[in-house]
């Protein structure tokens, strides 16, 4: 008897370019012997009802679609005893959990590793009581992954993150906060800050320097200070540039887990999503909480990775 396949499709991440090669794809799946049941999902909020719904109902999870896509996945997996391994292809924007884990760019290779690739156990984050994959923010320039419209994505990519952040620039405040991680307290005034669990964060790799391991149990937390001046601005950007955390204008932190206060609300994004806006809010790590197939040879962590390779 045939296992079972759920594959879930976002149609419209990115440039909608799975509408070219899903028959290819479930093609794929059929002939590994899957029986897959395809859903291509509608609305926001849609994938974490259905996988509640069907919950235990199939042996592997497959999702194609952006950061968002995989965020709603793994939020219902993350209900699911025993979890199946997840198969996941990259169609978004910047895809930085893929390119953290080396996950093929050209969407056959990538459907092929969801059935023929090598499970990979990941940590992943919870926030209050949601999850996310591998980012946590608030402050300057969250608001521009679930804020800049889909067609700006598509046409500029990248760029359209930076062009949205330059035009909020006038706009950016700072954050009074505290934060309580390992034993230590940090306090201070912030105008951006995120608890990560990758080598790649809005495009920008991260990991080698700051020594990021996707499953080690514990979560990398980057706060920047303003720029009062033009010269600690460019101490900012090489700091940020060189992933150098011990710049005057930066704090690292590692943990497993992290209590943070603000004095107002903070609006956060979990893995580029709207996350809402609290005062209070404890992230820590699910240490390997589910096991994302990945390529053979590849090694998941290093930010080398087969993205760059197109079909």
């Amino acid at each position: 008897m045939a296992q079972k396949l759920l594959f879930l499709v976002n149609p419209h991440a990115g440039r909608s370019e799975i509408k070219n090669y899903l028959l290819e794809i479930v093609d794929q799946f059929t002939k590994e012997g899957w029986d897959t049941t395809v859903v291509t999902t509608q609305r926001a909020g849609q994938i974490p009802l259905l996988l509640d719904e069907r919950r235990g109902e199939f042996q592997r999870v497959v999702c194609c679609g952006g950061d968002g896509t995989l965020n709603e996945t793994i939020n219902g997996l993350m209900n699911w005893n025993p979890r199946p391994l997840l198969g996941y292809i990259p169609a978004g924007t910047t895809n930085d959990f893929a390119s953290s884990l080396g996950l093929h760019r050209s969407m056959p290779d990538a459907g092929r590793t969801c059935v023929q690739g090598e499970p990979f156990p990941v940590d992943i984050g919870r926030f209050g009581s949601r999850y996310f994959a591998y980012v946590a923010a608030f402050g300057a320039f969250t608001s521009v992954s679930y804020g800049t419209p889909q067609h700006f994505k598509n046409l500029l990519g990248r760029a359209a993150y930076i062009l949205e952040g330059i035009l909020s620039l006038p706009t950016i405040k700072t954050y009074s906060m505290t934060v309580e991680c390992d034993g230590q307290i940090i306090e201070g005034d912030y105008v951006f800050g995120m608890v990560a669990n990758s080598t790649s964060v809005g495009g920008i790799p991260m990991g080698r320097r700051l020594d990021v391991s996707l499953n080690d149990g514990l979560l990398e937390l980057v706060l920047v200070k303003y720029p009062h001046s033009a010269i600690e601005a460019q101490q900012l950007l090489t700091a940020l540039a060189a992933h150098e955390p011990s710049s005057e204008l930066l704090r690292f932190c590692r943990a497993s887990s992290f209590r943070i206060h603000s004095q107002e609300p903070l609006s956060w994004t979990l893995d580029g999503e709207f996350g809402g806006e609290v005062t209070d809010v404890e992230i820590k790590v699910c240490p390997q909480a589910i096991s994302v197939l990945t390529p053979s040879g590849a090694v998941p962590g290093t930010g080398e990775n087969h993205l760059a390779k197109e079909d």
